[in-house]
């Protein structure tokens, strides 16, 4: 329900859902009922359903209640998790809890990236091999939904120091300028810069492709420019400090 809403909750929702069984209708060719465990080998039938334009599209539930108030009669299901559904019905399209408040369409690109990453964005590195000469500033239209949600987000992850925003432009690398997003922190970076692509996978403007760095202090170029140039739109509180070490002074 959060993340239907709140586009900062939604790297926990995936990261719930590829830890979580789930219920797809249908049936296993193993016999019995109740809870059992599918050999290997076995073939399992799953239910398609339909998209009004003729697509069709694989029904999944997060209970088995959500499953029961989708269907019109009595019918099979099959709980099992939702890695293992990713993996089986991988090239498909798959609807997370139709004609709930809260489904959700997951394309199939979409499952390729959760499988591989976790998240719904796969992102691609890029290593500048010599020096370039770009022009930063500040973007004219400010993607305030983006700073927003990134925001909140990097609130969660204490490694996160700050966060800083430019607009760049590479000529020997694109026509177009790209958004960067700056992070200063302490640690391992990885985890919260995955998340915040998936966020800004989905809150960026249109059409606008987003950079990720990590800035080091006394560093030259993108750094440099950030640090004496920019403000943070994020900067971690004392209290999410002092909660990171208590946290971690209670494991």
């Amino acid at each position: 329900m959060l993340a239907a809403d709140d586009p900062a909750s939604r790297p926990e929702f995936y990261e719930a859902l590829m830890g979580s069984d789930v219920f797809v209708i249908g049936h296993a060719d193993s016999e019995g009922e109740g809870v059992s465990t599918i050999p290997g080998g076995a073939k399992l039938s799953i239910v398609n359903w339909e998209k009004k334009d003729g697509t069709p599209v694989i029904p999944f539930f997060t209970s088995l209640e959500t499953l029961q108030r989708a269907l019109t009669e009595e019918a099979r299901y099959v709980a099992l998790p939702a890695r293992s559904l990713f993996e089986v019905t991988l090239g498909s399209f798959l609807v997370l809890n139709p004609a709930s408040p809260y489904g959700k369409e997951f394309f199939p690109n979409e499952i390729k990236a959760l499988l591989d990453t976790g998240m719904n964005h796969v992102p691609q590195s890029r290593v500048v091999q010599r020096e370039t000469n770009v022009l930063l500033g500040q973007p004219a239209n400010y993607p305030s939904e983006m700073v927003s949600a990134l925001t909140a987000l990097l609130a969660k992850h204490s490694v996160v120091k700050a966060a800083y925003l430019c607009l760049m432009h590479d000529s020997s690398a694109s026509e177009k300028p790209t958004l960067v997003v700056g992070f200063e922190g302490e640690g391992d970076l990885s985890k919260a810069m995955q998340a915040a692509g998936s966020v800004a996978a989905d809150t960026a403007p249109k059409g606008e492709p987003v950079d990720f760095t990590v800035l080091k202090r006394g560093e030259a170029g993108l750094s440099d420019y950030m640090f004496k140039s920019v403000k943070p739109f994020y900067e971690r509180t004392w209290g999410a400090k002092l909660r990171s070490i208590f946290r971690a002074g209670s494991a």
